[in-house]
């Protein structure tokens, strides 16, 4: 196992994820319901980021046997600028 990669890709989702809608719908949940329910909703928000994760691995490894590697990055940034870009219009 790539220790460096591991490393890498924990901070980069983490810090990514950090007070995004998904965790505060996650709290919100957390926040409603008593004591017994909160491990099922951390179990439940665990298993969506899993599934969720899985998804990005599997076609990200579909789109590399279509797409050199190099394109998939660039295109991956524009997509990211495109989106700031946007965000900073509306605001």
């Amino acid at each position: 196992m790539d220790l460096k990669l591991l490393m890498t890709v924990f901070s980069t989702v983490f810090l990514a994820e950090i007070g995004d809608k998904t965790q505060l719908a996650t709290m919100l949940y957390s926040a409603e319901g008593g004591s017994g329910s909160r491990f099922t909703v951390f179990l439940g928000s665990a298993l969506a980021l899993v599934v969720a994760s899985a998804a990005g691995v599997l076609a990200g490894a579909a789109l590399s046997k279509l797409v050199q590697g190099r394109a998939l990055s660039l295109i991956a940034g524009m997509g990211f600028v495109a989106v700031g870009v946007w965000v900073l219009a509306r605001g």
